[in-house]
């Protein structure tokens, strides 16, 4: 499929996150296939979807290890794809809590496998939740001051993110919430602050890149003024 022709390719948002609608997570391998590889072809270089949030523990037994089995399963049959695409694949949350060990270990391998790459981050949230994230980070900080390697004094903004899953990880410019759902279902808490938010009414499994590049071209109509007043 084309790229639509209002899409301005030197306007494209530098990281765009997707957060999933609830009762998709099970589905879409197709949809983040397609979806990566149409981010490819408009130059995206940072993509985040929140594959697995931490509140979906709270699923019968049985759905939650269908959603294991699913990643691991989407891990192991696509890294060779993405990594041929020149994709850099991660995860980030909890590793040390309630991933299944062998999960833990397709994840680093193929960590590692596509470490090297650089066509475009793409990040998989695995038992994520935003707050947990900012609450791991202020536990680590918390920690640093007790052993005397860190002064409470020096405690900013930027010591924060360095303390955060991913301390490299940009700002999305753009969040995405398909499926008709207004909210953030605390995604990225910390580093959404000043992201534009786009409501896809497309739920996961049917979304592809055209709505990606609709999501974009809502992204570039507006002006972005990360909280300032508009001075006109």
């Amino acid at each position: 499929m084309a790229v639509i022709p209002a899409l301005d390719l030197h306007r494209v948002p530098g990281h765009v996150a997707i957060v999933i609608d609830d009762g998709s997570h099970a589905a879409g391998e197709a949809a983040l296939a397609d979806v990566v590889e149409g981010g490819l072809e408009i130059g995206l270089r940072w993509l985040t979807v929140d594959a697995m949030p931490a509140h979906l523990w709270g699923l019968p037994l049985g759905e939650v290890e269908l959603l294991l089995d699913l990643y691991e399963r989407l891990l192991v049959d696509r890294r060779d794809e993405l990594h041929g695409w020149g994709v850099r694949l991660r995860c980030i949350g909890r590793r040390d809590a309630h991933l299944p060990r062998r999960l833990v270990r397709v994840i680093e391998e193929t960590e590692t496998l596509t470490a090297a790459n650089h066509g475009m981050t793409l990040t998989l949230a695995v038992d994520y939740d935003g707050r947990a994230e900012v609450a791991d980070a202020v536990a680590a900080m918390t920690s640093a001051v007790r052993a005397g390697t860190l002064l409470p004094g020096a405690i900013d903004e930027d010591e924060v993110v360095a303390h955060l899953y991913a301390p490299d990880l940009p700002d999305p410019d753009l969040l995405v919430h398909t499926g008709g759902d207004w909210r953030t279902a605390s995604f990225l808490v910390w580093q959404s602050a000043y992201s534009e938010f786009v409501f896809s009414d497309t739920r996961w499994p049917d979304f592809r890149r055209a709505d990606l590049f609709d999501a974009v071209a809502e992204f570039q109509r507006r002006e972005r003024r990360f909280g300032a007043i508009d001075p006109t």
